[in-house]
């Protein structure tokens, strides 16, 4: 399996005065106050955005959060501006500062003043949205190493139909193109697939190179037994996936929605579950080739059942085989 170019195969002259279309995944907790419960995801993508800071390049950083309908305040990225603030002044003012030899002649507490204050300059700055002629400004303005985090791009339905005019204004602020958002890249969005088709290179990110050496290496060269676990909605968007694992694996272990189409087509009552009933069949035929294969194809035992669809709904654990209707 080919491996995807990497941001690190970027020099100084591909990256230095550049506008990168920096797509990482910012998808992070928030509590009832709008602040961060859980900064792991922002974290993860800060070595692709410094890199890219060192170089020179000027960084326009998309994300989504959540699943708005439109415009919805509790959704914006604006919350995640002081912590990613934070994570990437860490060894910025350095490269900067032409005249490094002047610094060694300063009082140590003027020199924490002057990084202080060159710090202040390397803040990341918010947009207001995702596309439109306040971003073109935004992004335009950008020093060298500077960052415009812009807003939550699925605040327009567009993103998620991957709409080839919202992918051109998306990529319409920028020269190339940097995906490090591991977690999205099965979608094609308008901000992980469409906007490849206006800007190169387009490159993987050092998270997602790391994903994806992971990943490679663990299905060419798995430990046995080798298990693998796959979870999602629906069956439909899964086939693919689970048939090629099913000629490697040993183990083949599902969860999420999809669970109750295979309960389905072995019989069971699902009660108001999600079920794809025209991949009944399906369902049942991935069964017999996991047999015929020797791998162990596992559901889970036991489901927690609920009266409706609600958080403070009366809920009750039972076995897999005794789901009740309705």
């Amino acid at each position: 399996m080919p491996t995807k170019r990497s941001v690190g195969t970027l020099g100084d002259k591909d990256l230095s005065g550049k506008k990168v279309l920096l797509r990482a995944d910012l998808n992070v907790p928030l509590d009832d106050g709008q602040r961060i419960a859980d900064d792991n995801r922002i974290r993860a993508s800060v070595p692709t955005i410094k890199f890219l800071m060192g170089k020179g390049a000027r960084v326009v950083l998309a994300s989504h959060l959540g699943r708005p309908k439109g415009v919805t305040p509790k959704y914006s990225l604006k919350p995640l501006v002081p912590r990613l603030s934070e994570l990437l002044v860490v060894d910025v003012p350095y490269r900067n500062v032409t005249h490094g030899y002047f610094l060694l002649n300063l009082k140590p507490w003027l020199i924490l003043c002057f990084l202080d204050l060159f710090m202040c300059f390397k803040k990341v700055v918010m947009a207001n949205d995702c596309i439109g002629e306040e971003v073109e400004k935004l992004a335009t303005a950008l020093p060298d190493g500077g960052v415009l985090l812009l807003e939550n791009v699925r605040f327009y339905k567009e993103e998620e139909k991957n709409d080839p005019e919202f992918a051109k204004k998306l990529a319409s602020v920028a020269d190339l193109y940097v995906n490090d958002a591991f977690g999205t890249a099965h979608r094609a969005h308008a901000s992980t697939e469409g906007v490849t088709k206006y800007l190169r290179p387009a490159v993987a990110g050092f998270l997602m190179q790391k994903e994806l050496d992971y990943l490679v290496g663990a299905v060419a060269n798995p430990k046995t037994p080798f298990a693998a676990i796959v979870g999602g909605s629906k069956v439909s968007t899964k086939i693919g996936v689970i048939e090629s694992l099913l000629s490697k694996v040993d183990i083949l272990i599902l969860g999420g929605g999809m669970i109750y189409t295979f309960y389905k087509a072995q019989g069971h009552a699902v009660g108001k579950s999600l079920v794809e009933e025209d991949k009944l069949e399906l369902a049942n035929s991935l069964i017999e080739k996991a047999k015929s294969k020797g791998v162990s194809l596992l559901l889970p035992t036991d489901i927690v059942v609920a009266d409706n669809f609600a958080a403070d709904a009366e809920n009750k654990i039972v076995p897999a085989s005794a789901i009740p209707d309705g």
